[in-house]
């Protein structure tokens, strides 16, 4: 997937994906809440030609321990993308709100929609996996620009106008899910606000906010954001890798007895 990543526990920052849907039977105790399960999503980088750029992705993440305390990580991604479309993306550690420097890089992913090469580096073990995808990757719907997405009956969408970010103009959207006390896994009635800051011009979501009463509140905010051809070094594989290809074999062409 061309996704930035970072993986906490288990519940999404976007749009309330993660909520129950099924209906509890009335004489049905609700389950026991489980304490804070998090999950972090980064940002989809869209593979399109003409809109080159590199940025950071920011990511914090406080969570409500349930003890009443706080938990605070935080991690940093870069992201890049040529003006071909390939793209770049990657997956650093979660570290403590205090830590120094840059996390440790676990991963990166490079995509090219031109020749259909989809790369993940590993660091640990320096090897690239490639495979060669058929066609171009369908973008999650949850990502697609706000005018082309479908509201489920039981989210309330508002606007939050217009901003500036780094010179780049964002459109802003509110997605409002309230959790009947029966299905929060809490007793109570909760609700659910997940914010969202798109770019027409550069096809990606600039800021997302998560907040659930349960969990706590979880930022992502691309910044350090330069309009220009991200460098060479950075959309290949390095040098000491090495490049496993784990495309699938193409299937074989039927014989003629077996086409009659």
């Amino acid at each position: 997937m061309i996704w930035a990543t970072t993986t906490l526990l288990a519940v999404c920052v976007l749009p309330s994906l993660c909520a129950q849907t099924t209906s509890v039977p009335q004489n049905q105790m609700p389950r026991d809440y489980r304490g804070p399960q998090v999950h972090i999503d980064g940002v989809w980088v869209t593979p399109v030609p003409g809109a080159p750029f590199t940025a950071t992705v920011q990511i914090v993440s406080h969570t409500k321990l349930p003890d009443g305390s706080e938990h605070i990580v935080k991690t940093e991604n870069q992201i890049a993308r040529a003006s071909s479309g390939r793209i770049r993306n990657e997956r650093r550690i979660l570290v403590p709100a205090n830590f120094p420097g840059k996390p440790r890089l676990l991963s990166a992913h490079i995509y090219d929609p031109i020749s259909g090469v989809n790369i993940f580096t590993e660091t640990a073990t320096r090897i690239a996996r490639q495979t060669i995808l058929p066609q171009l990757p369908r973008t999650p719907t949850n990502v697609l620009p706000p005018s082309q997405q479908r509201t489920p009956p039981d989210v309330t969408v508002s606007s939050l106008g217009e901003q500036s970010l780094d010179g780049v103009q964002l459109t802003g959207t509110r997605k409002t899910r309230i959790i009947p006390a029966d299905r929060s896994g809490t007793g109570q009635s909760i609700t659910i606000t997940d914010d969202y800051w798109y770019s027409p011009d550069l096809f990606i979501y600039l800021i997302i906010r998560h907040d659930d009463p349960r969990t706590g509140e979880q930022l992502v905010a691309v910044t350090h954001i330069e309009r220009a051809e991200p460098a060479a070094e950075l959309m290949q594989i390095p040098d000491s890798y090495k490049l496993v290809d784990e495309t699938p074999p193409s299937p074989l062409p039927l014989s003629p007895t077996a086409q009659h």
